[in-house]
């Protein structure tokens, strides 16, 4: 029989809910950000989704409000504490904390974002290729600390597309084509031979082994 230290680990990547600025600005890290009526409700549905689960073993979220807001519901319907992981916070947008998409998308870096993340680095924050580095960093540590089980991870849509991106073997660069939606659920499974996606940006049923 294999020992339960070689079996996979499961981490269920759930991006946080809607704010009032989602869609509409670029919030970084920039504190303050809550859960719009909308965000709670997809907080719940994701909970009610992960309730259904066999087994959780932890539940982490990125140190923003929004992120801790989605991840209270998951927590406390499992009977789990939250723990604060900060390799799950958001892209640091740098002097872009706060811009308003429609303009931002106007400025000549825009195309660079979209087309080519992995040489672009926002002014006086991080670069894409370090967002990522941190955020697949901090997966490893779950899996290693929860060998064989599920974790729940709640970030955001950057992050969370850095670290499929990863598990895909795909280009940083083409990351920009993943779509990861307010409370949906990305699912990953870590086994000895490398991570395999089970599911993504799922607002449905939750995957698992």
């Amino acid at each position: 029989m294999a020992r339960a230290s070689s079996k996979p680990t499961t981490v269920l990547l759930v991006r946080h809910g809607q704010t009032a600025t989602t869609g509409r600005v670029l919030p970084g890290r920039a504190p303050g950000l809550h859960l719009s009526d909308d965000g709670r409700r997809q907080a719940e549905a994701a909970a009610q989704r992960i309730a259904k689960l066999k087994r959780v073993a932890a539940v982490y979220a990125s140190p923003l409000e929004r992120a801790r807001e989605t991840a209270m519901p998951i927590a406390r319907i499992r009977s789990l504490a939250l723990r604060i992981e900060r390799g799950l916070l958001e892209l640091d947008v740098g002097r872009w904390t706060g811009s308003r998409l429609d303009r931002l998308s106007k400025r000549p870096e825009w195309t660079t974002v979209q087309r080519y993340p992995s040489g672009f680095r926002f002014p006086e924050g991080e670069s894409f290729v370090e967002m990522q580095a941190r955020v697949t960093a901090a997966l490893a540590r779950m899996v290693e600390h929860h060998r064989g089980g599920v974790v729940v991870a709640v970030s955001h849509a950057d992050p969370i597309k850095a670290a499929l991106a990863h598990a895909l073997g795909m280009h940083l660069d083409l990351f920009q084509r993943l779509a990861i939606a307010p409370g949906s659920i990305t699912t990953i499974v870590y086994g000895a031979g490398g991570p395999t996606v089970l599911g993504m940006n799922a607002l449905g049923e939750a995957a698992t082994t």
